[in-house]
């Protein structure tokens, strides 16, 4: 499934407790020395009352923390901003949520805008479109708030905490609380704009490169110089070249298939891929000897794009890497910035996800480490009848309905989709069958926007009422085939949690879920419908014990995934100066290393980078994680729905709590934390379910 970009890309989450290493000296110029704090926090609590001493202390801390000479006179701005009033301190925190929800919106539409060309199939890209992309209107935004004291007045009279902190006393915060410790967070940090529209530019030109990265399918030939696949196929890195390689468990030739998709993946991987042939339908490749000849002129598509006609073998130069490094770098720069999580892996956990970094692979090794990983594979051989290779990471035969030819799967949504607008009017009755009521369906339906996607898809958010989250995936001229349907849905089910999550709660400053993995965990409920409301399979027990069985295996799958994506950014760390060749090296050994160590087991293929073909590691920094936790958070959340009996209602309260922290989020939602128990415990009960028949 494709991320969000939040609008769909992470939100920033408040403070959370430092690293375990010191925090960097941050390039500022405090004003505190020349004030005396403790006189000055005495002489507020003398004027304002003891009741207020906490107050006091924390807000001046917090102020002097980011203060900066050029800011002007510290103990003036304390004295005349410090409020103590209840009834004004009230209004004035309802005034900035009532602005701020208007300018982030606004900021928001302008960035959806800027960026609209290189993110939506609007027809071909000219060369201003990646230079508009880059550009990030709201870079300046939180400094332009510190240069006008609002940043200050906030962090004088509302709490920055610490991870621990809200953890500990999740229970005991009212709402309005939530609300607060949400509006300081985003002044928990003081980066420079230029920092912050630099990373903007690395992320959009990863994206873009991302976004352009295809393989013409009906130009890999084998050593016979057999096409394989059919005439027009163009499938994007990663997410259709995947699909692709599932849907080819229906086809009796399938195997062979799915081993040189195999073959490609590595190829990206290693950067071993010659250049000319990506996104080039006038060359043919044979990914296993790395051979490139002309396309002989009746094999190249009608419509095919203008390209190099040239036989150039040179491989691609590290180009995947170079995108990789820039990011680094750019998130690099803002470390000395945010001494309380001083590097982009710990903002990634502790700030991004409210998870620590240690029980995030302590949940994913749960998984990885299982002893009913060989015996789901087990099963899976019993299936094939034949020995596993590294293509059954993908294995899709699970799924209810997985053995249909996905041709015929195509026939069915190009007919049923041949234009976003189709499917745009086919969601009322979506969200009717997926158990919404009439009403909501159609309330949530006119609230929803759907375009063609330029590359394989995602769902943008909306950050004000009033505004409409974007639903994106890809429709060719023939129609949404099965791949951009499944996209769509799993995207439908982030639009519907994204107008929920911003219409629903009590304070626009709480909009939103916890994390990313909350997000797509209830995406995932829509995906893992996405046939039923094709009419093509209906649920039953057997086709719940499928459904645990492949929510195990896609978990088993990306979460080695998101173990090399961390890995990485650790090994980048450890060597700022690398180059993209030795970050490819890199990359590519850790890659098999994770192999190794979790799959080879099971899979065969020792050795095999394909770990690391995962466009997010390119273009979505630190974001795999989310998936895997996503489907242990999706399984309790399916597990509260069957309960519950109402699948739409439940949706709807879930998503409606807003962007507490995730254990609070997910014992309200389901009863308890976030765990991998469930699963685990509901895949022995499948097994055991499957032996007993």
């Amino acid at each position: 499934p494709v991320g969000p970009r939040a609008g769909g890309m992470p939100m920033p989450a408040p403070a959370c407790p430092p690293a375990a290493e010191p925090a960097p000296e941050t390039p500022m110029s405090p004003n505190t020395p020349k004030v005396d704090l403790a006189a000055l926090k005495s002489e507020l609590v003398e004027q304002h009352g003891e009741g207020q001493r906490a107050r006091i202390e924390r807000g001046v801390e917090q102020v002097a923390a980011l203060w900066r000479a050029e800011d002007g006179d510290l103990a003036a701005f304390v004295r005349a901003s410090f409020i103590a009033d209840p009834a004004l301190l009230d209004a004035t925190f309802a005034r900035i949520e009532q602005v701020f929800e208007q300018v982030d919106g606004h900021l928001h539409e302008v960035g959806r805008e800027v960026r609209r060309a290189t993110d939506v199939d609007v027809g071909p890209l000219l060369a201003i479109d990646p230079l508009l992309a880059s550009l990030d209107p709201s870079a300046h935004l939180v400094e332009d708030l510190f240069r006008a004291q609002v940043g200050f007045v906030v962090l004088l009279n509302f709490p920055l905490t610490t991870l621990a902190e809200r953890s500990e006393n999740s229970v005991l915060y009212g709402r309005r609380q939530w609300a607060e410790l949400r509006l300081a967070a985003r002044f928990g940090r003081r980066v420079p704009a230029e920092l912050r529209q630099a990373a903007t530019k690395a992320g959009a030109d990863a994206d873009l490169y991302i976004a352009q990265y295809n393989v013409w399918m009906h130009h890999l030939v084998d050593e016979n110089g057999a096409r394989p696949f059919p005439s027009g196929m163009r499938l994007i890195s990663h997410w259709n070249l995947r699909d692709e390689l599932k849907a080819r468990y229906a086809d009796p030739d399938g195997l062979a298939k799915q081993r040189m998709i195999v073959k490609v993946m590595e190829r990206i991987v290693t950067q071993s891929i010659p250049a000319a042939v990506i996104d080039n339908p006038r060359l043919d490749w044979d990914p296993f000897t790395n051979d490139v000849k002309v396309a002989p002129p009746e094999t190249v598509e009608a419509d095919a794009p203008a390209r190099p006609a040239a036989a150039d073998t040179a491989r691609e130069d590290d180009v995947r890497y170079r995108k990789l490094l820039a990011n680094f770098h750019a998130a690099r720069a803002e470390d000395p910035y945010s001494p309380i999580a001083p590097t982009a892996i710990a903002r990634s956990f502790e700030l991004g996800r409210e998870l620590p970094e240690a029980r995030v692979k302590a949940l994913l090794e749960a998984v990885l480490t299982s002893p009913l990983v060989p015996k789901v594979a087990g099963e899976i051989q019993r299936r094939l009848g034949r020995e596993l290779g590294p293509q059954d990471l993908w294995y899709a035969g699970f799924k209810a309905g997985g053995s249909l030819p996905e041709a015929e799967l195509d026939r069915k949504t190009r007919a049923r989709y041949p234009t976003p607008e189709a499917f745009a009017a086919d969601m009322p009755r979506i969200l009717k069958g997926l158990g919404f009521a009439a009403d909501k369906a159609k309330f949530l339906a006119e609230h929803i926007r759907v375009d063609p996607s330029r590359g394989a898809g995602h769902a943008l958010q909306a950050v004000r009422r009033g505004d409409f989250p974007r639903l994106r995936t890809r429709v060719g001229a023939g129609g949404m085939d099965y791949k951009g349907y499944n996209i769509a849905i799993h995207e439908l089910g982030h639009n519907v949690e994204q107008v929920f999550s911003l219409y629903n709660v009590d304070h626009t400053l709480l909009a939103g879920v916890p994390n990313n993995a909350f997000t797509e965990a209830l995406a995932f409920v829509f995906q893992a419908r996405d046939l039923q409301l094709l009419g093509v399979a209906k649920p039953d027990a057997a086709s719940e014990r499928e459904r645990v069985l492949s929510d195990f295996w896609q978990t088993f799958e990306i979460a080695g995934v998101a173990l090399v994506d961390v890995a990485a950014w650790h090994w980048m760390y450890d060597h700022p100066d690398a180059t993209p060749a030795q970050l490819r090296e890199a990359v590519v050994q850790i890659a098999k290393d994770t192999w190794d160590r979790y799959y080879a087991p099971v899979l065969g293929g020792q050795g095999t980078p394909l770990l690391g073909i995962y466009s997010h590691m390119i273009s979505y920094p630190l974001y795999l994680a989310d998936y895997p936790i996503g489907h242990l958070i999706a399984f309790q959340i399916e597990e509260a729905i069957e309960r519950q009996g109402d699948l739409g209602r439940s949706f709807e309260m879930m998503a409606s709590q807003g962007a507490v922290v995730p254990d609070l989020w997910m014992t309200q939602a389901t009863g308890a934390p976030v765990s991998a128990e469930p699963l685990l415990r509901a895949t022995e009960a499948a097994l055991a379910g499957l032996a007993a028949k």
